[in-house]
């Protein structure tokens, strides 16, 4: 068995072979995931999207993030599982932020949690590093922002706006963020900011110079549906096909008799069928 992943052990990672995140939201996932050997496992709140087939993350509530993380870390893998915060449980008070980290932390199990937003957010950040909890950041295209951002729209891509993610960024390393995730913006930019912090980053969209990449476990998998993929989604399977013949093959042998057979059934001793049939 390999060794325990931690956060200070993340941060540390910086400049070596690249960190490998994935999504997982329940025990199958995880048990993937950490075959596989991610270094990160990310309860992400894109389990909206993904599992409950809802447009945005934002319906997602603390609770649906404490019961999925508890899934994952019910299989405790040696991998770090991170928590991600959902939308407007770090948004209205420093006190309210570290009561809902605390919860994904004691009750969901996670390692760490994931906070969307740069300078803004570096009250609640302190806060809960304060209490003990690790935190990773996400900057750039950060989907809790999708209607102040007009749709998910790459970020960074004028001067003065990669300007501001690069003091974010800053401001997050200083504050003592244990890893950066960097979803959809400029390679460039991911570059630039990867040399500048010394906190890893992880990129989604983000190019190939980032300390480490993440992907969605279902966008991986093609367990998606028919939704165009973005961009940087790179399909490694077609699970759901895969998974659709398999059940059309079940109900073909249920509809022509060949499921169960005999060995995948029960069967009463002999002497126990006779006095049965007997009562007949």
């Amino acid at each position: 068995m390999r060794d325990k992943i931690t956060a200070p052990k993340v941060h540390a990672a910086k400049g070596g072979p690249k960190l490998r995140m994935i999504t997982a939201y329940d025990a199958p996932s995880a048990r993937i995931a950490e075959a596989a050997e991610a270094d990160v496992i990310l309860v992400g709140d894109s389990l909206a999207n993904v599992v409950l087939g809802r447009d945005t993350t934002l319906s997602v509530t603390v609770d649906d993030m404490v019961h999925h993380t508890r899934a994952v870390t019910g299989t405790r893998p040696q991998a770090l599982v991170v928590g991600d915060m959902p939308w407007l449980s770090f948004h209205i008070s420093a006190e309210d932020t570290v009561r809902n980290a605390g919860r994904l932390i004691r009750e969901g199990g996670a390692e760490a949690v994931k906070l969307e937003g740069g300078r803004k957010r570096l009250p609640m950040i302190h806060a809960v590093l304060d209490a003990e909890i690790p935190v990773m950041g996400h900057l750039g295209l950060t989907p809790q922002s999708v209607h102040a951002m007009g749709g998910y729209r790459v970020q960074g891509k004028q001067v003065e706006a990669a300007r501001n993610l690069i003091a974010d960024a800053r401001a997050l390393d200083e504050a003592g963020v244990f890893s950066i995730v960097l979803e959809g913006v400029p390679d460039l930019l991911a570059e630039l900011i990867t040399k500048e912090v010394s906190a890893p980053t992880i990129g989604i969209g983000a190019g190939p110079h980032c300390d480490g990449q993440v992907l969605v476990l279902h966008d991986v998998l093609g367990l998606t549906g028919d939704a165009k993929p973005a961009k940087f989604v790179r399909r490694y399977a077609d699970l759901e096909s895969a998974a659709v013949e398999a059940v059309r093959r079940f109900f073909a042998d249920v509809q022509d008799g060949s499921f169960p057979s005999d060995e995948e059934s029960y069967h009463m001793s002999e002497e126990a069928a006779r006095a049965l049939l007997s009562d007949g």
